[in-house]
């Protein structure tokens, strides 16, 4: 059953994820034209939180996927049970992640270590802020350790929330996450989505010394050029590479990977130049997708470039030499995580993988009877 993404879930099955509406800038380019905003009805006496409330509109077709049914139902379930009875938090959740029953439906969920709140306030992120954060949770390496061990997964994706508040920015702490995991479950490979640590490369060193891990993964987010209007002001794509560029040099035998998103006011030259960047600091797997505004309060969606445009940005990563690449309008960081790792060792393409919805768009094969651009 193939259904548009809308916002919660009914009783009816009908998939309804907080992404259900979106909204377009006032200067989107390759839009969609039946998604123009609509500015008729609006009172030129309304508040600027009203405004932006009533130009909320549909997502382009394309946005459809899939619900779990039978066996893949029943590890959603068991999956949400062992997350909520753990108290652990998931990036699933708390980032509202438009796959959570395609990866939770395998048995797999990305863990968001170090609180469920962070320091920065990035304008795309749907992940709480606070200045102050509650101290760190001694308990939570063993917890999650178990629950991993009791998932009985096979790739363990570990992501953490900025913790400018602490000297070494939570390094010490999402070591001892991952050495735990690896202690109970020697098995299972590691991937970290980290923070940039404030750019603080020894807190790095000290990370990675001896570290399991098979991925250290940190996003950029966006092209240079829109730091200052997409990301927290201590955050920029320069240092981010900088982090990236050293994880590689420190860790050579780890993969590192990084992220961009579309549709925050980029151009498709700016992809490819951010791109290029990115083989620069030797990033080895790269996963690029379509933002979405979690809530009006958030920033606005500037464009929705198609399935096939995905496809083209998948075939020009692979030309660069990325080992491996997920490009789609509703692919994540850490969408099919261990899928991505396999294919950089030699493995098939991730997009050669039957998939669910448009989550990876190299499987276009052009207009489709739903109309598919």
């Amino acid at each position: 059953m193939k259904i548009c993404i809308n916002r919660s879930i009914n009783h009816h099955n009908t998939l309804r994820l907080n992404i259900g509406d979106v909204v377009l800038g006032n200067n989107s380019h390759n839009g969609i034209k039946n998604l123009e905003t609509e500015k008729s009805n609006e009172n030129v006496n309304t508040s600027p939180s009203q405004r932006r409330k009533s130009r909320r509109k549909r997502l382009p077709i394309w946005f459809k996927t899939t619900l779990p049914t039978g066996e893949a139902q029943s590890r959603f379930n068991i999956t949400k049970t062992n997350v909520h009875e753990n108290n652990l938090h998931t990036v699933c959740e708390e980032a509202r992640c438009p796959n959570v029953h395609d990866c939770w439906g395998r048995g797999t969920a990305t863990f968001m270590i170090a609180g469920k709140e962070c320091t920065r306030a990035c304008k795309f992120c749907a992940v709480g802020t606070i200045k102050n954060p509650p101290p760190l949770d001694p308990l939570e390496p063993s917890r999650i350790a178990k629950s991993v061990k009791i998932m009985g997964i096979s790739h363990a994706v570990i992501t953490v929330v900025n913790r400018d508040d602490l000297t070494d920015s939570g390094a010490g702490h999402y070591k001892k996450c991952i050495d735990t995991i690896y202690e109970n479950s020697p098995d299972v490979t590691l991937e970290l989505l980290c923070s940039d640590l404030d750019g603080n490369l020894d807190s790095l060193a000290y990370l990675l010394e001896n570290s399991p891990l098979s991925v250290f993964a940190h996003n950029v987010e966006c092209v240079p050029r829109l730091d200052n209007s997409v990301r927290d002001p201590r955050a920029s794509f320069k240092q981010s590479t900088t982090i990236l560029k050293q994880a590689k040099k420190i860790r050579p035998d780890i993969m590192t990977k990084s992220s961009l998103m579309v549709g925050v006011g980029e151009t498709d030259e700016e992809i490819i130049e951010a791109m290029q960047l990115l083989r620069e600091a030797d990033v080895d797997m790269i996963t690029i997708g379509q933002y979405l505004q979690p809530t009006w309060k958030h920033l606005i969606v500037d464009r929705f470039p198609t399935p096939k445009q995905f496809a083209k940005w998948d075939g020009l990563a692979r030309e660069m030499g990325f080992k491996a690449v997920a490009s789609g309008p509703l692919v994540r960081s850490s969408y099919r995580a261990g899928l991505l790792l396999n294919e950089a060792n030699g493995g098939p393409p991730v997009v050669t993988i039957s998939t669910s919805g448009s989550a990876v768009s190299n499987l276009y094969s052009g207009p489709s009877k739903d109309g598919l651009p």
